[in-house]
């Protein structure tokens, strides 16, 4: 446990902020009829499954490729607006998402942050320390947005020491706000990323993973509630740890009300899908998904969905997750702005 907290700390988060007056201009459209405007936002999330040593060995390398890939498309115009990033633990993850080089960079919770969980109650079941149930964190919550636009204002939240079940209570898992100012966009956007508590991973019974997932669900939507500013639209992703399984979905759904991008660009052809999807609920056969509302004055949807790292030519896999890009158009009256 010792080396795992060393091999933790041995980087800081990669903070990172550029001044409004510097920011990049989006282009803007203007409707054939000139009643609205609008935009396209691509959003990246991605699990670089930087866990560090002894948890897991020899990924530095492809940690490495991770950044550099990245800068280079974020250099040629080819790479997405925004990442959000998870498993962002180690010394050489954390340089990883620095070498990106995206101009904004929020991170959060820290491994100091406060636990706020929505119950005392403890979880069904024995905590047990050998599966990690210590009452004390070894790493932050390993997340992290970036953005080539300012992010002008973040909040986090770790979710409760109530909240977690098995090796997941090691890390101070939680959710991050990232509230970004897109130049020619009416209002900001509003972009939480967050990671939920795992399965078979976390070596805990499933009646106490179950439990600490549904309570972790909660305390993500009662953040969401209490940060988000109605006027802002709103993009919601990372890692969920729901993938084929109905119990879970069924707890998270009774939480939250964004619109699953998966479930749109399943029944509408207007969304370009560019990934390989069997069955008619693809979003159950995968852990990494996102969601998005509208703002006051602006419509989201989202216009194309695909894989960044999966293998494909250009594409290597270097996670064992692939990365998930959804391009949204952002459209309004063009009188509001």
């Amino acid at each position: 446990m010792l080396a795992l907290l060393v091999s933790a700390c041995g980087a800081p988060p990669p903070l990172r902020s550029i001044d409004c007056r510097a920011a990049p201009h989006s282009p803007v459209r203007v409707s054939h009829d000139g009643t609205t405007s609008s935009i396209t936002l691509s959003v990246l999330t991605y699990n670089i499954e930087g866990l560090g040593w002894p948890a897991r060995g020899g990924r530095a390398a492809q940690l490495r490729q991770i950044g550099e890939k990245l800068r280079i498309l974020r250099k040629t115009g080819n790479g997405p607006d925004i990442v959000m990033f998870q498993e962002m633990f180690s010394g050489p993850a954390k340089k990883a998402v620095s070498a990106t080089g995206y101009p904004a960079i929020a991170t959060g919770p820290r491994r100091t942050s406060r636990p706020d969980g929505s119950t005392g109650e403890a979880l069904p079941g024995r905590a047990k320390i050998k599966r990690g149930e210590l009452g004390i964190h070894l790493t932050g919550g390993g997340l992290a947005i970036a953005s080539r636009y300012p992010i002008i204002q973040t909040e986090m939240r770790a979710y409760g020491r109530k909240s977690c079940a098995g090796l997941d209570c090691l890390s101070n898992k939680g959710i991050v706000l990232a509230r970004i100012l897109i130049p020619g966009l009416p209002t900001p956007i509003d972009v939480y990323n967050t990671h939920l508590n795992s399965r078979g991973a976390s070596r805990a019974p499933a009646i106490r993973h179950l439990a600490a997932h549904d309570r972790q669900s909660l305390e993500a939507w009662e953040f969401i509630e209490r940060t988000h500013n109605d006027a802002n639209p709103i993009v919601f992703g990372g890692d969920f740890n729901m993938r084929k399984s109905e119990e879970r979905w069924e707890s998270f759904s009774r939480y939250q009300s964004l619109t699953l991008v998966h479930k749109v660009c399943t029944h509408n052809p207007s969304c370009d899908v560019r990934m390989s999807w069997d069955g008619d609920e693809p979003w159950m056969d995968t852990q990494d998904l996102q969601f998005f509302s509208n703002g006051a004055s602006i419509s989201v949807r989202p216009v194309k969905i695909e894989a960044m790292f999966d293998g494909q030519p250009g594409q290597p896999a270097l996670s064992d997750h692939d990365g998930l890009m959804v391009t949204y158009e952002l459209k309004w009256p063009k009188t509001v702005f």
